[in-house]
């Protein structure tokens, strides 16, 4: 007998010590969780995330170290018709006398009108760590709520930065935590649903949730290698409980099975490991290959979240090798237990006369077709998934600017009326320079010109009275220009008034200053950055993972054939996903359903992220149900009839899987901002594909129509001699009719 595979020992030991197995489960999570917590979290800095001309702009103005305080504004407008200039001036008195008495408040400026005489705003300096502010805005807000009550005529308004960052935290805050309140209970339901027992559906939540534990800690102690960004953990939740849930659910509804059919608990759940335990190895090898792809996109945001989510997917592949047999060993059938009536007789193992398993009817009937008629099944279902891809060659690539924030808040409403009112205070652009020190008053004058010119150009606004906003630092060799445009930051105006500012005004105005060093940032100049950075970025990424993992699936399945296939199968599926995210939010197809404002293209980072999370989430899928069609094929079924197999027998788990995930991701398109929306949508909508179409109808009449050009493959790679049989041997799976 040849030696075992590593995943069949592995669960034999956990299963015949799972007391040792389990605690020692228990103890590397805890060592994980407390040390890594004890180290502390190294966060990316500025100089970290700088991306093209934006980021030298932003590190040119950081060199600066300028004392940029706290801003508020309070806003004076008309309830209806023209301003009252005397009311308001009143009004504003009033307001500056109360807030000089507030602690916080280091100045109360004068109040400015608006050019067009629409508004008056009165400007507040508050004291303090300005990353701080927005804690401390509250009793500023208290008290323009009683100027506002002392002047009825007038609305009065807090608006600002501390301001619109306090309103926006605690909607964005209530948001997420209305969705993590909401992912464990859908989970949960939708197992209970697929198990027909608690017992049976809380294993994969608890070994999720422990993986998640353990990678948070492990990636905190990373992140002194390779720094973390503020969104590494909710990834790692994400990725760590769609895994950590798929992986179990495939091994323990393998074991479920086994044991219907008379294995004993220890024979099961070797079986589980050598079949189930085989295909989490492989999609976790795959999805840690899709996961650092990212690591060579050459930003920091995406390298942390790479480290992380590798990290997960390898602590929950461990978790399902040794924890999860040492787990169900133990339960035994009460895995089975507390039964939920209902569902126990819909979802348990069926077995009909003298104990064999019962053959399914549902599956075999959606397979018909796929079966009977692959070429037409094929050239109709792969035309569907191609012309739904088609949008996606007009995808366009922007960050959400403030227009695109939630506007159920007072102060975005009021953020709206001070734009309106006071152009410059909206989308703007930062000319940073950076020079010797000599050349301070010429770079000044230089930047004094440039304002100059840009306001007299309609793609800019003009320049409020009190003259354009130049800062320079304390020791002269940093000055800075803010230059605002009229329009929206995602508008095709905001843009052409960027490149205006960096192809002909910037140079014009200062390549004569000697020893000068510039560079035009901003929002829109960000957005602009990134979206060229990950164009250029994502064939890269693209060809690595794709090379990566057409040599594991060639080497895994022994085939080229299986691997190619696999492949493409794949990128049909996240063009798909594309298409339809283009679809829905580019084109605005479901404003009204989902609760958003379309803004003419897709977030910069979604394209990228989505496509090896998809990428490695879709192989988790075609790993598992291809290995189900090779045991038919092991166990010497015909083609067709090995298709069958492999697609009925594993339906149940890949549906159950992926309906998981499709409820978890759901519960992200239910937030306010509009890249939560875009990627909960996006990975929902290419799960509910990948599981359905790809899977039940163009893998099964692919392989159906290849027959045994499946299996080819090099010399070199075939099998030299067949498998060893398992001990004890499975028997061959039951024939299924495909006809």
């Amino acid at each position: 007998m040849g030696a075992r595979p590593v995943t069949v020992r592995l669960a034999r030991w956990s299963a015949e010590h799972p007391w040792r197995a389990i605690a020692l489960w228990v103890v590397f999570v805890a060592v994980c969780f407390v040390g890594g917590n004890a180290v502390g979290l190294n966060e990316a800095t500025d100089s970290d995330q700088a991306i093209g001309e934006s980021g030298r702009a932003g590190l040119i103005v950081d060199a600066g170290r300028f004392d940029d305080p706290a801003v508020e504004n309070v806003l004076i407008t008309p309830r209806g018709g023209t301003l009252d200039a005397a009311a308001a001036r009143a009004a504003a008195d009033d307001a500056a006398a109360r807030l000089r008495t507030v602690d916080g408040v280091a100045s109360v400026g004068q109040p400015v009108l608006a050019l067009d005489g629409s508004a008056l705003l009165l400007p507040i300096t508050m004291s303090g760590d300005p990353e701080t502010a927005s804690d401390r805005v509250r009793p500023l807000r208290d008290i323009t709520a009683g100027v506002q009550a002392g002047h009825p005529q007038l609305r009065v308004e807090q608006v600002g930065g501390p301001s619109i960052n306090k309103a926006l935290d605690d909607t964005l805050g209530r948001d997420f935590q209305r969705a993590e309140l909401l992912s464990l209970p859908v989970t949960l339901a939708i197992l209970i649903i697929a198990f027909g027992a608690l017992i049976a559906a809380g294993v994969p939540v608890l070994l999720a949730l422990s993986s998640v534990a353990a990678a948070m800690g492990l990636s905190t102690l990373a992140s002194h290698l390779v720094p973390a960004t503020d969104v590494t953990a909710s990834v790692i939740l994400l990725i760590g409980m769609a895994v950590g849930v798929d992986y179990s659910l495939f091994y323990v509804r393998r074991e479920r099975e086994e044991r219907a059919k008379g294995r004993s608990g220890l024979d099961a759940v070797e079986i589980a490991a050598e079949t189930s335990g085989h295909a989490v190895v492989v999609s976790g090898v795959a999805v840690i290959i899709s996961m650092a792809g990212l690591l060579l996109a050459g930003d920091a945001v995406f390298s942390s979240l790479a480290v992380g989510s590798i990290l997960v997917v390898a602590v929950a592949v461990t978790g399902s090798l040794t924890v999860l047999p040492a787990l169900l060993a133990k339960l035994g059938r009460w895995v089975d237990r507390p039964r939920v009536p209902l569902l126990w007789r819909l979802t348990a193992p069926r077995t009909g006369r003298h104990g064999a398993p019962a053959k399914p009817w549902f599956w075999p009937a959606v397979l018909r077709p796929a079966l009977r008629a692959p070429v037409a099944t094929l050239v109709v279902s792969v035309g569907l998934l191609l012309a739904l891809a088609v949008p996606a060659l007009g995808m366009k690539l922007k960050f959400p600017g403030m227009e695109d924030l939630p506007r159920s808040t007072p102060a975005m409403q009021a953020y709206d009326r001070l734009t309106a009112a006071f152009p410059s205070t909206g989308t703007s652009h930062t000319v940073a320079v950076r020079a010797p020190a000599a050349e301070a008053d010429r770079v000044r004058t230089a930047l004094a010109e440039l304002a100059a010119r840009a306001s007299a150009d309609p793609l800019f606004a003009p320049t409020e009275a009190d003259g354009p906003k130049i800062e320079v630092s304390t020791d002269h060799r940093v000055s800075v220009l803010e230059v605002a445009t009229p329009y929206a930051s995602r508008d095709d105006e905001a843009v052409r008034s960027l490149e205006r500012l960096r192809d002909e005004l910037v140079p014009a105005t200062l390549a004569g200053v000697p020893g000068a060093e510039y560079a035009v940032g901003g929002g829109v100049a960000a957005s602009e950055d990134y979206a060229r950075h990950v164009r250029g970025k994502l064939p890269i990424v693209m060809g690595f993972v794709l090379a990566l993992t057409f040599l594991v699936m060639t080497w895994t399945f022994r085939s080229v054939v299986i691997a190619a296939s696999s492949i493409l199968l794949n990128l049909l599926s996240a063009g798909a996903a594309y298409g339809l995210l283009v679809l829905v939010f580019q084109g605005g197809w479901a404003e009204d359903l989902l609760g958003f404002t379309s803004m003419g293209a897709i977030v910069s980072w979604l394209p990228l992220f989505l496509f090896v999370v998809l990428f490695g989430l879709s192989m988790d899928y075609h790993v598992f149900v291809v290995s189900r069609i090779r045991e038919g094929v092991r166990a010497g079924m015909a083609n067709r009839a090995a298709v069958a197999y492999g697609i009925t027998s594993s339906a149940g788990v890949v549906t159950s899987a992926a309906i998981v995930m499709v409820g978890v991701f759901s519960i992200f398109a239910t937030l306010s901002t509009i890249d939560m929306k875009q990627l909960g949508i996006g990975l929902a909508a290419a799960i509910l594909l990948d599981a359905t179409i790809i899977r039940a109808v163009v893998l099964p009449a692919l392989m159906t129509l290849l027959g045994d050009a499946n299996w080819w493959a090099p010399r070199f790679l075939r099998p030299r001699s067949a498998p060893a049989p398992t001990d004890p041997q499975a028997p061959a799976p039951e024939l299924i009719a495909t006809h």
